[in-house]
């Protein structure tokens, strides 16, 4: 019989075959506890998996569930066929008794099923045809969730391999030359357990070499390598360079000397990919169009390279480690296509049924008003929301976005609460919080909001606990040695004199070493706790002390967010309870990440439609005498007047509604693809009221302020401006200029403190636009980038489209776009105004302005940029009514043509907006 809820997520041993797992019917909607194991397989979203009733459609890998019971058979059996070397290994593995530390049984089975594909006799394997990637070598693919120790399979697999050479050394099953490929610098030094003589190596630590075969052992030749040192120019790359060396690309032999190094001497390599879901082969044009070029260069410089030690070395096999195999199908972005070479699968449902992950916990709702669409939290997904403001070259000091400050809060409060309990058991680490962020500036700006206390839980704004990363900043100081002064390598002034400054790639190693090391009792990185990053946190961090995840990027795939979801799923404690046999539960919370089920791919069974004809929308070089050129504006600083006033009768009325703010939140455990409503955790930040002093919320909003100006942008005495905005913000708070929603949070001032304190980036954002309104002498454009200021239609890529659309005579563009009947119109009379010399419709051209609306800067695309006669530009928008937002649109225009103008040498500019048709010709005709 069915149930509501879930009672106990952790129902297998970790040790054992798991005898159970949770299913969840979708039409039923209950759980049932299921005798047996999960078959291997992986969810697929459906066109009606929209909700957290229904994720997608379960769909089995058949190789993996082929395989499974002929594996038990043959473990059952004794393992026949192996070797006395093999033999012993497997013997010493299940040994129970004598290990310190027991191998999980994922481990053992993964390890197992590669053994069984070697050694096993033939007839074991008849049915079972496992595909190829379409290359020369082989590959077996190993399907591993994070956290369940896929490194200790790979030190197995090195052991087993490199001991049988040793002793059967005319054996053409096995080698002792062995390389092993990570997707970068971070994973590579996470891979030096696997060398057997290193410090701490995982043959000693967790015993996978018996005693009497650890001599042989050291014969192994192991080589670790990441993707970028496989890298090669081609014959077309060294022409592009017209470099002086004129020797010519590398010759096969040549670069496997330069990759193999030491082991370049053997033949038949062993090659262990980690991480390989980043190594796949372009087989299509389609695949290779429906990823990045970043992506496409990663998967083409790894397999190509191990093509080309394939042809000068050989490659006896290739062992494929991924807890997401999947690469582009080459359909649609968010599709990707399951690995057909799987063996063997323990996935993230099984873990987490297993104990061996923390079990991730997503928001599901919270008492603000959900998104419009989804009817969900917006803290489940809240990039969408906040897409434009984070997606911009914003300065650190710029406040963040309403919705973000405010899951800060909530994340941060609760981060606080589990702080304080490990604290209490005397656990010698902090908890962390990690960010997974979508550009350097957000980075930036969410480290400044931390470090100038901004988040309001003083706890985890520690400067000295925080690190800011970005990998792409990493890589590429590590590759220099250039000298740097950085506040960083000193503790103060005096040492910075003494200690002699850094290089870059030194910083680099030191950043990098607290990053490898967060969490771990007596290293660099013991005390950190706040970890922001871009780019870095994909993959390969084994971070153990985690426990809240925010992210603020796009994810447009459900294996992007079972990829950064990982970095928290590994376990503080591997202590099994005495009563049940089986592991303690550990949670680990999510905000932003909208992870419910596991990658997908699409069904190949049902034919697609048949594409719609796509036009060709482009510049018509011919065309260069209606080529529009514009400044391109990346914000518009003000020059205020020295003594700053503010009329609060001037000032917009602003209103904060309880409703659209959470304060309660509540996050459940996903299992089986669907969040269990029934084992809910809540954070609530009202039990914070007595921190959010009234004298503090001034001084933080006036600070806000403060850092806003520029030095270029003030005149006045700059030890009095603080002071200045201080009595502004205090008169603005105090004034009815504030509608507080509902009445409670205006007669109750601990409530109305919390609503204050919640909605600080948006009053700081409203009392700065109108000081400077007020304030302002004189505005400023700012360019991006300074040295080229203008930006212009030539510019344009070529795009296609499936929309209506008409060739242009007056344009340099070949064809307009309509979205409406109107913009037909419109586009019409452009062509044919007497007014008009040139128009473009700004459509993929990249005109905009940015603009700020209810505490989030915003993207404002006006409709058309038209040269007149009288060689003005203008600015036309086109629309039927006039909103608040449109409202707020049309004031950062007119600031932005008031600046531009200013400027001088820009042209003169104008804009309008034209509510029907009619007024079109009008509108042009104003000089």
């Amino acid at each position: 019989m069915g149930q509501s809820f879930i009672d106990q997520l952790i129902i297998n041993s970790p040790y054992e075959e798991p005898k159970e797992h949770w299913l969840y019917d979708h039409q039923t909607k209950l759980f049932s506890r299921v005798s047996g194991r999960r078959p291997a397989g992986y969810i697929r979203a459906s066109a009606t998996s929209k909700t957290f009733d229904d994720p997608g459609e379960f769909h089995e890998i058949p190789l993996v569930n082929a395989i499974r019971p002929r594996i038990k058979e043959w473990r059952d059996q004794g393992y026949p066929g192996v070797t006395s070397v093999t033999r012993s290994l497997l013997e010493h593995w299940r040994n129970t008794e004598l290990r310190e530390k027991r191998l999980f049984f994922c481990q053992m089975e993964a390890m197992e099923t590669l053994i069984w594909l070697r050694e096993a006799p033939e007839s074991a394997h008849v049915g079972i045809d496992i595909p190829s990637d379409g290359g020369a070598f082989q590959r077996l693919c190993s399907k591993m969730a994070t956290g369940s120790g896929k490194t200790i399979v790979m030190a197995m697999l090195i052991a087993w391999q490199v001991l049988n050479k040793v002793t059967y050394p005319q054996n053409p099953r096995f080698s002792k030359y062995v390389l092993i490929v990570a997707p970068g610098l971070t994973v590579r030094e996470r891979l030096q357990v696997l060398m057997p003589t290193g410090p701490g190596n995982y043959y000693e630590e967790f015993e996978v070499v018996p005693v009497g075969l650890q001599e042989r052992l050291r014969e192994a030749r192991v080589r670790i390598r990441n993707w970028q040192a496989l890298d090669w120019e081609s014959a077309e790359q060294l022409v592009k360079k017209r470099s002086v060396d004129k020797r010519g690309p590398k010759s096969d032999e040549a670069y496997v000397r330069e990759v193999l190094g030491e082991i370049a001497a053997g033949r038949n390599i062993v090659v262990i990919n980690d991480e390989a879901h980043h190594a796949w082969r372009v087989n299509t044009v389609a695949q290779a169009k429906s990823v990045n070029k970043d992506e496409l260069e990663q998967a083409t410089k790894w397999i190509g390279g191990l093509d080309r030690i394939q042809r000068a070395r050989g490659i006896l096999t290739c062992f494929d480690f991924s807890a997401t195999p999947f690469s582009p199908s080459g359909k649609q972005n968010s599709e990707e296509a399951l690995y057909s070479w799987i063996v063997s699968d323990f996935g993230l449902n099984d873990a987490i049924e297993s104990g061996l992950v923390k079990t991730p916990r997503v928001v599901i709702r919270d008492d603000g008003v959900p998104d419009a669409t989804t009817y969900r939290s917006k803290l489940y997904h809240i990039y969408p929301n906040v897409a434009d403001d984070l997606n911009r070259k914003a300065e650190p000091q710029e406040p963040l976005p309403t919705l973000v400050t405010q899951a800060y809060y909530l994340l941060a409060k609760d981060w606080l609460e589990t702080r304080r309990r490990w604290q209490s058991t005397g656990y010698p680490t902090p908890p962390v919080m990690i960010t997974v962020a979508n550009r350097t500036e957000t980075a930036a700006r969410i480290e400044h909001a931390f470090q100038n206390d901004l988040v309001l839980i003083p706890e985890i704004c520690s400067a000295d606990k925080m690190l800011r990363i970005d990998s792409a900043v990493l890589n590429q100081a590590e590759s220099q040695s250039v000298i740097v002064d950085t506040e960083t390598s000193t503790s103060d002034e005096e040492d910075k004199e003494e200690r002699p400054a850094l290089t870059r790639k030194q910083q680099a190693e030191w950043l990098r070493e607290q990053v490898n090391t967060v969490g771990q009792p007596g290293k660099p990185g013991e005390q950190i706790q706040n970890v922001i990053s871009v780019g870095m946190l994909s993959e390969g961090w084994d971070a153990r002390t985690v426990t809240h995840i925010m992210g603020l990027r796009a994810f447009s795939s459900q294996l992007l967010c079972e990829q950064v979801v990982g970095r928290g799923l590994r376990r503080t404690s591997y202590d099994v309870s005495p009563e049940s046999g089986l592991f303690e539960p550990e949670y680990v919370n999510i905000f932003g990440i909208p992870f419910s089920f596991l990658p997908h791919e699409s069904d190949d069974s049902i034919a697609p439609p048949p594409p719609s004809p796509k036009a060709r929308v482009e510049v018509m070089p011919e065309r260069r005498a209606f080529e529009i050129t514009w400044p391109n504006v990346i914000r518009v600083d003000h020059v205020l007047r020295p003594e700053l006033t503010l009329d609060l009768h001037e000032v917009d009325l602003i209103s904060l509604d309880a409703s659209m703010v959470p304060t309660i939140v509540e996050l459940a455990p996903v299992i089986d693809g669907k969040p269990d409503v029934a084992r809910l955790t809540e954070i609530d930040l009202r039990g914070l009221a007595d921190q959010f002093r009234l004298q503090k919320i001034v001084f933080t909003v006036a600070a806000q302020i403060f850092e806003q100006l520029r030095p270029e942008d003030w005149r006045g005495n700059k030890q009095y401006l603080l002071a200045q905005i201080i009595r502004i913000v205090e008169r603005f708070l105090d004034s009815d200029r504030i509608i507080l929603e509902p009445d409670l949070f205006k007669t109750s001032d601990a409530h109305r403190r919390i609503l204050l304190a919640v909605n600080m980036s948006l009053i700081v954002n409203h009392i700065w636009q109108a000081i400077r309104f007020q304030n302002a002498e004189n505005v400023v454009p700012v360019f991006d980038p300074p040295e080229n200021p203008l930006r212009s239609t030539a510019d344009m890529p070529t795009w296609y489209t499936g929309k209506p659309c008409h060739p242009t005579t007056r344009s340099q563009i070949n064809l307009c776009v309509y979205d409406s009947a109107w913009e037909a119109s419109e586009a019409f009379k452009l062509d044919h105004d007497e007014h008009v010399v040139a128009w473009a419709k700004n459509d993929h051209l990249g005109f905009e302005v940015s603009y700020l609306y209810q505490g989030v800067v915003h993207k404002y695309r006006p409709d058309y940029l038209i040269r007149l006669a009288n060689e003005s530009m203008l600015v036309l928008e086109v629309k039927g009514q006039l909103t608040e937002q449109d409202k707020a649109k049309h004031a950062a225009l007119d600031e932005w043509v008031k600046a531009v103008n200013g400027h001088g040498g820009l042209g003169s500019w104008r804009w309008a907006v034209s509510f029907n048709p009619a007024d079109l010709e009008g509108l042009l005709a104003q000089q």
